[in-house]
């Protein structure tokens, strides 16, 4: 007896793999995965795990791997269509009732599944021909060479308007089978049906079995209405509920816990043989809730890599509205930006697999993206204007579904508010005493960290709110800048060039030292009003608006000659990748102390054996990366630093 796929994913949402097996297998929480003794084999050591997330268990004592249904299968001898009527029961859902229409329709299906494998090899078989020489030069062109071209089972399909028609034809194939598969353009008006895809390079789109199920062509003339054509929507192809390389991004997403989503057929392939095989892609769509939902199948925070320019930016905004109303505990989103300009392509031919990792590194989560789209072109310098940025993070974070997650993102939002409109409301305060005191004033008003007005370069005020009085970053021998932050702004001080294209990225970075942050930020500022030249140009701006004792201060912290590359005299190439080095460990170790404060707070509230091994383990990584700093000659040397100084 067949099912239906749509039926059989319907037990797996309701019936979660942990409580199938839990009726058999006593389990414990161990992170994001479950933990029990093997029920295949006898065992004193736990070696059986239940990942819900991804939909299978794993028992390493037998090697047996698979869903619910095959455990049933394993553990009580059922055939597949027992366990899948027991299941059902247990799960609510009714048995689907097989007709003689729905058995029809399988044969069909079967049908179709075979005129596109006969398709596929026909478009192969013509990019090898004569004809197909201007199609390989396209894909010689792109770096796409005959290996790849094998992997992908791209191929061409030929200008004629009845070739592929002909070819299936010859074989036996009905001219309606052709149009069923999407392979023929055909209706009214169209008297004799012909060849949807002409003069394409072809990629064939495959199901989650790896069955080929449509087509995308991306056109070699310049003239032609669509430059990318995809088949349309069929019995057996749904692009919203599809993603490209799907199949073979399944293994590898399953041994790295991720997946990336970019946003061509020629980005992914590029992606995969560069090393990133968890790589995907919508098909030719904005992303769906079908396709978010297969994301998440594959890895609970999937990342998606856009183009960096206003498009892609436009793209990973939707995105969030998409995604906002589906996270869940331990589910969500992460956003990474290529340079303007360049798609991932693009930048693995220019600067290699290294490039691409250093992007995936400074991925955002979805809660930075969402402040970003709301506050990036917003002036809040009245109540009114603050009170409808309020209004619209109240009306934003309603739209989420879960409970805890709405909460959380009402907490972050509502914090970022608090520190956003704090210089305002010190401003108010210092009113009659000379004037303001705090943020960057123009006559525009408040903006984020301010601006240039008349009044010229403002030093910020950076005097600590009470609860940062109190903390380790302004008391005491830990008071001192950390060395990692130091090392940055001297990159930035002695090669500002740095900053051409980065400007969000270094804003949205998060300082822990105020006077670290205070010359970020003035750096920032100086770049956005057009000083030229190289670093003197930038410290005399700088000096000549009371940042002149900083920075020797900073310069005296980072007298590391070992991190030559943040030094003058460094070339660009070294700069480049000492300074991607300092942001990564940067990023990486903020990161990690938030995580710790989680799970120190999480472990105060509930002393679960779960929580006790997530706080063991958070502090193994920081302990970690900490060792790698160490690597960095000058890092760990610099007398009176600790581990959580920065």
């Amino acid at each position: 007896m067949r099912f239906p796929p749509s039926f059989l994913d319907e037990i797996r949402q309701r019936l979660p793999v942990s409580e199938v097996v839990g009726k058999r297998v006593k389990l414990k929480k161990q992170g994001r995965e479950w933990r029990g003794l093997s029920p295949f084999n006898a065992e004193k050591t736990p070696s059986f795990y239940v990942n819900d997330q991804k939909g299978f268990y794993h028992c390493f004592s037998s090697g047996k791997h698979g869903d619910q249904f095959s455990f049933v299968i394993e553990t009580e001898g059922l055939s597949f269509p027992e366990a899948v009527e027991q299941l059902a029961s247990l799960a609510g859902v009714p048995m689907p009732k097989v007709t003689a229409e729905e058995v029809q329709r399988a044969e069909k299906a079967k049908s179709l599944y075979e005129v596109l494998e006969l398709a596929a090899k026909f478009f192969e078989a013509q990019l090898q021909d004569r004809q197909g020489a201007k199609a390989r030069g396209y894909l010689a062109g792109r770096a796409l060479g005959p290996q790849t071209q094998v992997k992908f089972r791209i191929g061409y399909s030929p200008a004629e308007r009845f070739a592929l028609k002909e070819h299936l034809g010859a074989k036996g194939v009905p001219v309606g089978d052709m149009v069923a598969a999407g392979l023929l353009v055909h209706g009214d008006g169209i008297p004799v049906p012909y060849d949807r895809f002409r003069d394409r390079v072809m990629f064939p789109i495959t199901d989650l079995r790896g069955r080929v199920v449509a087509f995308g062509g991306r056109a070699l003339e310049k003239d032609v209405p669509a430059k990318y054509l995809n088949s349309p929507e069929t019995e057996l192809f749904h692009k919203g509920s599809l993603l490209y390389n799907a199949f073979g991004a399944r293994e590898p997403s399953h041994k790295t816990s991720r997946v990336i989503a970019v946003e061509g057929y020629v980005d992914v392939i590029a992606m995969v043989m560069a090393g990133f095989g968890e790589t995907v892609a919508p098909l030719g769509t904005a992303l769906t809730e079908g396709q978010l939902e297969l994301l998440w199948r594959m890895a609970p925070d999937p990342i998606l890599l856009f183009d960096g320019d206003k498009a892609g930016r436009r793209a990973a905004y939707r995105a969030v509205d998409i995604a906002l109303p589906h996270l869940k505990p331990g589910r969500s989103l992460m956003f990474a930006s290529l340079p303007e300009g360049q798609d991932p392509d693009d930048l693995i031919r220019s600067s290699g697999r290294e490039a691409i990792d250093a992007v995936l590194e400074r991925a955002q989560p979805l809660a930075s993206m969402l402040w970003q789209r709301e506050t990036e072109a917003g002036v809040f310098g009245t109540p009114e204007k603050r009170a409808a940025l309020e209004a619209r993070f109240t009306e934003v974070v309603a739209t989420i579904g879960d409970e805890n997650v709405r909460r959380h993102y009402r907490d972050d939002v509502f914090g970022r508010l608090s520190d956003l409109f704090r210089p305002q409301q010190r401003d108010r305060r210092s009113a009659g005493k000379g004037g303001p005191q705090g943020g960057f004033r123009g006559q525009g008003g408040f903006r984020g960290q301010g601006g240039f007005g008349q009044g010229g370069f403002a030093v910020p005020d950076h005097r600590p709110s009470p609860s940062l009085s109190n903390s380790a970053l302004v008391r005491g021998p830990r008071a001192s800048m950390p060395l990692r932050e130091a090392l940055i702004l001297t990159a930035l001080l002695n090669h500002p060039w740095l900053i051409d294209g980065a400007e969000e990225d270094l804003a949205a970075l998060d300082f822990r030292h105020p006077q670290a942050e205070s010359l970020k930020v003035a750096l920032l500022e100086v770049h956005a009003h057009g000083v030229e030249g190289e670093q003197v140009a930038y410290a005399s701006a700088l000096m000549a608006h009371g940042h002149g004792a900083l920075i020797q201060q900073i310069r005296a912290i980072a007298t590391s000659s070992a991190v030559w590359g943040a030094m003058p005299g460094a070339a660009r190439i070294d700069v480049e990748v000492t300074f991607g080095q300092l942001l990564t460990l940067h990023r990486k170790k903020q990161a990690l102390i938030k995580e710790i404060r989680d799970a120190e707070r999480a472990f105060g509230d509930d002393p679960t054996e779960a929580n006790e091994h997530w706080l063991i383990d958070v502090k193994r990584r920081e302990a970690e990366l900490t060792g790698t700093e160490a690597l960095i000659e000058g890092f760990g040397h610099s007398s009176g630093r600790g581990s959580r100084s920065g």
